[in-house]
């Protein structure tokens, strides 16, 4: 019984195997592709690359006397999100081990309010975020600090960030559609000729 359960699972083994062999053969090693390296942290900065492209090209596509609408008394204007998000990534950077540069301070991200300046601001609050998600080693990850009153390893501070820029996207995405204005990236496409 033992050597037909063996033959069974050999046999099986063998049909799995074979055709695999025969495709590896028939395919030169220069065609075959190479796999994609890939890591948390290049996962995460391309999806957050995305979410932030959305973000900048509505804030482009504002006009500029709507930077400083907002919806009600109380709440963030238009400007002042984009500065909340920026100031957020600095401070997530700087948990990640990238400082704040010189001359910027997060605190007062959300008072620049005229429409380049605030554009410029969020783009390098982006980039610096993104090289500092990059450079975190893979055996760092786990690392523990302290973020928003809160113990987090260095792969939460990353995924708090990534929520956090969608989160504010979707708040843009809101103000910009309340102020008559169709993100860029769902504007309808010309048909095509014919």
């Amino acid at each position: 019984m033992r050597r037909m359960l063996a033959l069974a699972l050999v046999c099986c083994s063998l049909a799995v195997i074979a055709p695999l062999a025969a495709t590896a053969e028939d395919t030169p090693a220069a065609a075959a592709p190479a796999p994609a390296a890939s890591s948390f942290q290049a996962d995460l900065v391309g999806d957050l690359d995305e979410a932030m492209n959305h973000l900048l090209q509505l804030a482009e596509a504002m006009p500029a006397d709507k930077f400083a609408w907002r919806p009600a008394e109380g709440v963030r204007s238009f400007a002042e999100v984009l500065g909340h998000v920026a100031a957020g990534y600095y401070a997530g950077a700087a948990k990640l081990g990238a400082p704040v540069p010189a001359g910027i301070d997060p605190r007062k991200a959300e008072e620049v309010t005229e429409k380049a300046a605030a554009i410029a601001a969020l783009r390098a609050a982006v980039a610096h975020f993104e090289a500092a998600a990059k450079a975190v080693p893979t055996a760092a990850l786990e690392e523990r600090v302290e973020l928003f009153g809160m113990d987090l390893n260095k792969r939460q501070v990353m995924l708090l960030m990534q929520g956090h820029g969608h989160e504010h996207t979707g708040q843009a995405i809101a103000y910009a559609r309340m102020n008559g204005v169709v993100p860029p990236w769902s504007q309808p496409q010309p048909k095509s000729g014919g």
